[in-house]
């Protein structure tokens, strides 16, 4: 309510519906991210040399501007998650619109360029990805779930890389009977899904991803979860630790096509 939403979010920390008002426990869990959580991440990742890939909502941006600025200085890459933490299932062309261009335009004044992939929250419409190559600034999107590799699909501008994301290799699962409750936890289901996509990339390439949040992972119990699966990771040969959007550009690059290059999103975009 205090910043325009109908209801709380209401499934993970504490799962209570609240509407009518303002959730200042559910307000208070999110800001431990940014408080606490962010830094521990931060520091971890610094610490291993490890490039990531922030994605994040317009709107958290304009009240957390220093992530954005300490993870481009740390050579992190900003990527968009929607203004809003909403789904854009329902939502009607001109608001989708609307909601493409408010976080683009956060994301290049706070992070000092725009964003270069796109991640909806769960649903997307069945227009977003359309959206987002009229948009023209979009080098990739990750709005699937359905592969360890990228994968191109054709557009009305050529060719689009498509980065699967993963929720099974993800701190959410600390919650809502996902399976983890001690970072090990974390840090065993990673390195399973490490050591086996490390073994088939003998044959073939492979990719993975892992989904943080930094008011989970971030915590004191669990932010060595993370720590471990670096630590794992980091001392394997032949393995490449890339942002999103260089995974992309490499994945063109393979495939033979031209260096993306982004294209001027029109006047009447969100009009």
């Amino acid at each position: 309510m205090g910043a325009g939403d109908a209801q709380n979010e209401f499934i993970y920390e504490a799962v209570e519906c609240v509407e009518g008002t303002r959730d200042l426990c559910m307000e208070s869990h999110f800001e431990y991210g940014p408080r606490a959580g962010w830094p521990r991440i931060r520091a971890a990742l610094r610490d291993r040399s490890v490039p990531a890939t922030l994605n994040a909502c317009g709107r958290a941006l304009e009240a957390t501007p220093w992530i954005a600025e300490e993870a481009v200085l740390d050579g992190h890459e900003v990527a968009a998650h929607g203004w809003r933490w909403e789904r854009h299932a329902h939502m009607d062309e001109a608001s989708e619109r609307q909601a493409i261009s408010r976080t683009v335009e956060t994301i290049t004044r706070v992070a000092g360029t725009p964003p270069l992939g796109w991640h909806t929250r769960s649903a997307t419409s069945l227009h977003t990805r359309d959206l987002l190559i009229e948009q023209g600034g979009f080098l990739y999107d990750s709005n699937a779930y359905n592969d360890d590799l990228p994968y191109l699909v054709e557009t009305a501008a050529g060719p689009h890389v498509v980065l699967p994301y993963a929720f099974d290799t993800n701190d959410m699962r600390f919650f809502n009977h996902g399976g983890f409750v001690f970072a090990d936890d974390f840090a065993r289901y990673c390195i399973a899904a490490f050591d086996r996509l490390l073994a088939e990339s003998a044959d073939a390439p492979r990719m993975l991803s892992i989904g943080l949040h930094t008011r989970i992972i971030g915590r004191p119990a669990r932010i060595s979860g993370l720590e471990q699966f670096l630590d794992h990771a980091t001392g394997q040969q032949g393995v490449w630790f890339a942002t999103r959007a260089e995974i992309a550009h490499a994945w063109r690059s393979a495939l033979k096509l031209p260096r993306w290059q982004s294209r001027p999103t029109p006047e009447s975009f969100s009009q």
